[in-house]
């Protein structure tokens, strides 16, 4: 390899990379936690480097030019390098100390992990534990989490799963909303309700479609993006709502809406780097959570 043909600073390839993910500045700014001008000024610098124009600006954010399109793949490249190298660093640690970062989705982190993690921290003290609270599946390869919850079986050849438990979610409502409809409750009535979504591409709406319902759009006028806040509507009585049943069945004031209804069947599995699996603090959560989540 000739290292006289690399005329760039490699560091700023990576501002490059998280604005063009981001697709603005000022997310990519926010993302590496540096000041925006400071940003701005890798990537005119990158461009100087290269001689390349990278970015246009238009009055929604920016767009990569035909040569920002074919530089990108290259920067994911380096990307991936990058994280491969700090995995590589961080197997090399044996003390049971340091952060340990935990992705999960809003319900799960709020309701389950709460008693784990209190109980971690007391068992190993010099643990730092972070919790990576979203509802969209985190990265593992670009180093958004060290272990993460998931709903679904990862596909990724390089990380390692295992899976907890299966969990069963019902359609809950509270008692004041039930009471708008003559009873007895049945699936017609029930199709002409009024749901809660939980994201834009109405994903509830054709799961229980799947099972025998025939819901629209227009069942789904009320959308939010955080569990948590479609529980307090459902509690609230502003519709019905999609709940685990652990959580569902032991909420005062809302019952499952159709109790014969079939449940909504998924499972949760546990997830972490391969390469990790040497890494004796990240082992030691991984074990954890495992033990505690499974029972």
């Amino acid at each position: 390899m000739s290292w006289k043909n690399i005329n760039f600073d490699w560091s700023k390839v990576r501002s490059f990379l998280v604005a063009a993910e981001e697709g603005s500045f000022s997310a990519a700014a926010r993302a590496l936690n540096i000041a925006q001008p400071t940003l701005g000024r890798q990537i005119e610098a990158l461009e100087q480097d290269l001689n390349v124009t990278l970015f246009e600006r238009d009055g929604r954010g920016i767009i990569l030019t035909p040569s920002g399109v074919e530089l990108l793949q290259y920067a994911r490249h380096m990307g991936e390098a990058a994280g491969a190298f700090s995995l590589a660093a961080h197997g090399q640690s044996s003390a049971i100390e340091g952060r340990v970062s935990i992705a999960a989705a809003e319900m799960f982190a709020a309701t389950e992990l709460p008693p784990i993690i209190t109980e971690l921290r007391r068992a190993e003290p010099k643990l730092e534990i972070e919790l990576v609270v979203s509802n969209h599946a985190s990265d593992l390869h670009r180093r958004e989490a060290d272990i993460a919850l998931r709903f679904f079986r990862p596909t990724e050849p390089d990380l390692y799963a295992r899976k907890l438990l299966d969990v069963q979610a019902q359609l809950y409502a509270s008692d004041d909303y039930l009471a708008r409809f003559d009873p007895p409750l049945t699936l017609d009535s029930i199709n002409r309700a009024e749901f809660i979504s939980l994201d834009s591409e109405n994903a509830v709406m054709h799961g229980l479609n799947a099972h025998g319902m025939t819901l629209t759009a227009a069942n789904f006028a009320l959308q939010v993006d955080s569990y948590v806040v479609m529980w307090n509507l459902v509690k609230s009585g502003a519709g019905i709502g999609v709940m685990d049943t652990s959580v569902g069945d032991h909420e005062p004031g809302v019952r499952r809406v159709l109790p014969e209804f079939p449940s909504l069947n998924f499972s949760i599995w546990l997830v972490a780097h391969r390469e990790l699996k040497t890494n004796r603090r990240v082992r030691r959560v991984f074990d954890f959570l495992a033990e505690k989540l499974a029972n």
